[in-house]
């Protein structure tokens, strides 16, 4: 019975949520904002968990917990009012030299114990012992590095200097307008349509055996992580076994990936729906008619793209430019001022000073006439 199940399968919860493919839509997110609707968005179809059996899929949420220069962002899931329990959590370590060093591990209620999902980093991979399995990884391995892995949008976002940190804002009983919960597939009609993106998985993305933070245990084990002893119950008591008794639709899963990629053919690696850059292309739009734009508010949703004004055609154009005619300025009349005080006091005292000689001059005169007795 064993040998009938594919390796992926691990007989846990963590079955229906693959970290493969929420790292690369991690990867393709701009915001956490954004990776938090696209995570649970039915038509990604990567979220397919019921985690507290109501027969519904569970609505995802994400929040940031920082550590210095680490961020632990948390996937969890509101069973109840007051019981959430962990799904997953990236740890994100930036370096000094601008580096850094991504994971993304699975809750060992969901997945086991160190069940650690991150990108093929080209100075860790082991080649093997021989020529010929090294040229075979570098042609099935797409490799990057830790500044390859710094410049992922949703990284750049989370260490701006303006970064709000965030945290989710929903909660048991509060959903935003546009989520609905859905059904959940059996697991096979998931691992179906999963099927045929795992080429492309295991060409960018594979398990680790260990932490690369540090303080895992001690910052994230010990004091954020949530966790909810319902789940373990559940777990123990098998269930989550129904989930894998509808083996005939696995083939359904596998055609609506055909339905809906029609020009790739299923379980190829290099046919996969990516683009050349390894990004998924960007579906037609219809037409739009033209509208008013509407009122900017703050609420704007994460992936809604913005589009730029369009510029107004350069085209030559003479244009005669005419100087303006400057009024012409008569000379002013120049007004007789009053001399200043130094040079006033310097006239007045010169004129005193003729003054007193002239009077001088006449007294010496006076007296010269005059003729004194002669003491005997």
């Amino acid at each position: 019975m064993a040998g009938q199940w594919p390796k992926e399968y691990l007989g846990r919860p963590g079955d229906n949520l693959n970290l493969y493919a929420v790292m690369d839509l991690f990867q393709e997110s701009h915001t956490l904002k954004g990776f938090e609707r696209s995570l649970n968005d039915m038509n990604s179809r990567v979220n397919n968990l019921d985690l507290n059996g109501d027969n519904m899929v569970d609505y995802i949420m994400v929040s940031d917990y920082v550590d210095g220069y680490v961020h632990n962002i948390v996937l969890s899931v509101a069973l109840y009012r007051h019981e959430t329990q962990d799904v997953a959590v990236f740890t994100v370590q930036k370096f000094r030299n601008g580096s850094v060093q991504l994971q993304l591990v699975g809750d060992e209620e969901l997945y086991g114990r160190n069940y650690i999902v991150e990108p093929i980093y080209a100075d860790t991979y082991n080649y093997g012992y021989s020529a010929k399995a090294a040229r075979k990884a570098r042609r099935n391995m797409v490799l990057t590095s830790y500044y390859e892995v710094a410049n992922w949008p949703v990284i750049r976002s989370i260490y701006r200097p303006d970064y709000m940190v965030w945290r989710s804002e929903w909660d048991w009983g509060y959903r935003p307008e546009w989520w609905y919960g859905w059904t959940p597939w059996s697991w096979h009609f998931y691992y179906g349509y999963q099927h045929n993106m795992f080429p492309y998985y295991y060409s960018h993305y594979r398990m680790w055996d260990n932490f690369r933070y540090e303080r895992y245990s001690d910052f994230y084990f010990s004091a954020i992580r949530h966790h909810s002893p319902f789940m373990a119950q559940r777990v123990n008591e098998g269930r989550f076994n129904s989930t894998y008794g509808r083996p005939e639709q696995r083939r359904e899963g596998e055609e609506l990936y055909s339905r809906m990629h029609t020009n790739q053919k299923p379980g190829m690696p290099g046919n996969t729906a990516r683009d050349n850059d390894g990004r998924r292309p960007t579906a037609p739009q219809p037409a739009r008619e033209q509208t008013p734009a509407p009122e900017w508010n703050n609420s704007t949703p994460a992936d809604v793209q913005k589009e730029e004004p369009s510029r107004p055609s350069r085209q030559s154009v003479n244009v005669q430019r005419t100087e303006p005619v400057r009024p012409t300025r008569e000379p002013e009349p120049r007004l007789s001022t009053p001399a200043p005080e130094s040079r006033r006091t310097s006239s007045d005292g010169q004129a005193t000073q003729q003054a007193r000689t002239s009077t001088d001059r006449s007294t010496n005169s006076r007296e010269a006439g005059t003729v004194h007795p002669t003491r005997r």
